[in-house]
């Protein structure tokens, strides 16, 4: 998926349409300035916006996706080639956002040893010392919090019974007792406990 070609075939079909940059933007609810970003190839839609564009621009989201309006002969193999970008693009961002995970939980914690630290042999007044384990606390918690949204959303946890690959809800996965990213959750399937792996993708 070439930014660069999407942005460029956007354009044409604004223009096509007789539409403003300005004039695109208000009937899609966006600024001026994002339609430009897309049209210069720095930016790509949310998924969210894609099918209002591709309604105001007349065209297919598998043409948006290819860059280009498409033959009924091409329109197929485009299909698959984008379905597999969007998937890869899908677990790239996926991957950094459990990266971003652990980046949270480790921070959130050596913030929590600091002020901890620092309270047990910096800090003499009683005062200061409290005010420095709750700010330490409140960060752990907050951090902590943060990180297993970010597990929860990001990818799928796997069922070891029967396979079935879904997204908990966010109590189920902070109850649950785990072993780094595999914890013990009830299947909505199968509805059995079992230790459910998280994995990348849907399938």
């Amino acid at each position: 998926m070439d930014l660069k070609t999407i942005g460029n075939f956007i354009s044409e079909r604004r223009k096509y349409k007789k539409l403003t940059q300005l004039e695109l933007a208000n009937k899609i609810f966006v600024s001026e300035k994002t339609i430009s970003k897309w049209e210069c190839g720095k930016g790509f839609p949310e998924s969210s916006l894609i099918l209002p564009l591709c309604k105001e621009l007349d065209i297919s989201a598998n043409e948006l996706l290819s860059g280009k309006l498409l033959t009924t002969e091409d329109y197929k193999k485009c299909a698959e080639e984008n379905l597999i970008i969007l998937k890869n693009r899908q677990e790239k961002s996926v991957k950094h956002m459990l990266a971003l995970e652990w980046v949270i939980g480790i921070l959130s914690f050596f913030t929590y040893l600091v002020m901890l630290f620092s309270s047990v042999f910096l800090v003499k007044e009683v005062v200061w010392q409290i005010i420095l384990i709750i700010y330490g606390v409140t960060v752990l918690l907050i951090g902590v919090g943060f990180a297993i949204r970010i597990e929860q959303i990001a990818g799928f946890y796997e069922c070891k019974n029967c396979g079935h690959r879904y997204i908990p809800k966010y109590s189920s996965v902070f109850f649950a007792m785990h072993s780094g990213r595999t914890r013990y959750l009830k299947c909505p399937n199968c509805e059995k406990r079992t230790w459910n792996k998280k994995v990348i993708s849907e399938k």
